[in-house]
């Protein structure tokens, strides 16, 4: 029998890692408050907590003004339309992120053009970028991914060059920092998820931020269903919904909030050793580093799968036989966007679209999907050391064992039969 678990060994591992979300007896003290002022919803804005959060929220990220509202998508539209991104417009954003990235294009009117991602950092690709612009594109829509920042001052150069607004995708990068900036306040508008996987929780919920003040009073009165600003400096008069956040969840996130600081030491400090105890196992390869990060912020621990004999055992069965070591992790994390099952944009439902995205590949977001990436979710850093060694050992084991994996049945991976609509459990767990 091999010693693989999968194969039938014993796990590397079977001590439960820490569990997430995290919270502090101050949060029930919080949300008893809430409960007992029988004011639960989110009206007027911003009510007492989401004011609250929201202001902190925007300080710690060199913001002048923050938001609170529904959910990260949502936030992601309310910013493009606050740029003012109007039906056809085109907005470039990265093939290899969560799918509303691109649908938040979709339902601002906008029609999303993929561009490839850089290999060291699977964030946007500046030249890929580059020759995506035409005259129609009116903005970037960079996506700080994982554990990597996109390249920000080369976009902003490319942004300024072309006229476009830079939108900030930060839904993995609560709290960190890029040459000194805070993410989401490096360009026009940053936006930020809440759900219940992310660095900050309160199970749903979105922020944007911004130092504009025109900006912050057109996201104000989309959110508030087309009220006025309360300082409504501009005058602007806007076709709102309501896409406020609920005074329940932002009592949650000021606790999140509280906690953020020593969590993201701990993760910082983790993912420095296994990235030091990865760099000595063949076959794998850490990210680079990236200097220009002058705060970390790691919403999952990404390492690339190369093997030195490519080909033989497939990175979703590198992931299964890691899974069975007792290391959650994952390869599918994201696909492609115009490769998932849940992107079903097409010129009869989106009348903005002239044509689909049957013809469009992207070779580094492709290679990442499928045969590259793979995703170690943030809650194993928060830990022990031994933590993070039970890691480096399960991929040692899984790489020093190679040959008995490629003899083994390629179904174990488990994903050739199974759609991505079709992925229960830690498929729910990433949805903005």
């Amino acid at each position: 029998m091999s010693e693989l678990a999968i194969l039938g060994g014993s796990p590397v591992r079977s001590r439960p890692f820490p569990v997430w979300p995290q919270y502090l007896p101050a949060d029930a003290q919080r949300l008893q408050q809430v409960l007992e002022s029988r004011h639960w919803g989110g009206y007027p804005v911003p009510s007492r907590y989401c004011g609250e959060f929201a202001s902190r929220f925007a300080e710690l990220h060199g913001a002048k003004y923050g938001l609170c509202l529904a959910n990260g998508t949502i936030a992601l539209v309310a910013a493009l339309q606050a740029a003012g991104i109007r039906f056809g417009d085109e907005v470039i954003v990265p093939a290899y992120t969560w799918d509303g990235t691109a649908t938040a294009v979709l339902f601002a009117g906008g029609v999303p053009i993929f561009a490839d991602v850089d290999p060291d950092t699977y964030c946007l690709d500046v030249e890929s970028a580059r020759k995506a612009i035409t005259p129609r594109t009116k903005a970037l829509l960079p996506v700080h991914l994982a554990m990597r920042f996109a390249d920000m001052d080369a976009l902003s150069d490319l942004a300024r060059e072309h006229g476009l607004k830079l939108i900030e995708d930060c839904a993995h990068a609560h709290g960190g920092q890029y040459r000194g900036k805070g993410a989401g306040a490096i360009g026009d508008l940053g936006c930020f998820s809440f759900q219940e996987s992310k660095l900050m929780t309160s199970g749903e919920g979105g922020m944007v931020i911004t130092s504009d003040l025109k900006y912050f009073e057109h996201l104000q009165s989309q959110v508030n269903c087309g009220r006025a600003s309360r300082t409504d400096e501009y005058q602007q008069r806007v076709l709102g919904a309501n896409y406020r956040m609920t005074e329940l969840q932002a009592a949650l996130l000021i606790g999140q909030l509280d906690m953020l600081p020593e969590l993201a030491a701990k993760r910082a400090r983790a993912a420095q050793r296994l990235s030091k105890a990865l760099s000595a196992i063949p076959g794998v390869r850490p990210l680079p580093p990236q200097p220009a990060i002058t705060r970390d912020t790691i919403y999952n621990y990404v390492f690339q799968y190369r093997p030195e004999r490519p080909g033989v055992v497939a990175r979703d069965l590198f992931v299964a036989a890691l899974d069975a070591e007792g290391i959650p992790s994952d390869g599918r994390f994201y696909e492609p966007v115009y490769r998932s099952d849940l992107f079903y944009a097409t010129p009869e439902n989106c009348p903005q679209l002239k044509t689909d995205y049957s013809g469009v590949k992207c070779a580094v977001s492709e290679r990442a999907a499928y045969e590259e990436a793979v995703w170690l979710p943030q809650f194993l850093l928060i830990g022990e050391d031994r933590d993070v060694d039970d890691i480096a050992a399960a991929v040692a084991k899984v790489m020093g064992n190679f040959n008995d994996l490629a003899s083994a049945d390629p179904s174990l991976a488990g994903v050739k039969a199974m759609s991505r609509a079709e992925r229960p459990n830690k498929e729910r767990a990433r949805n903005y």
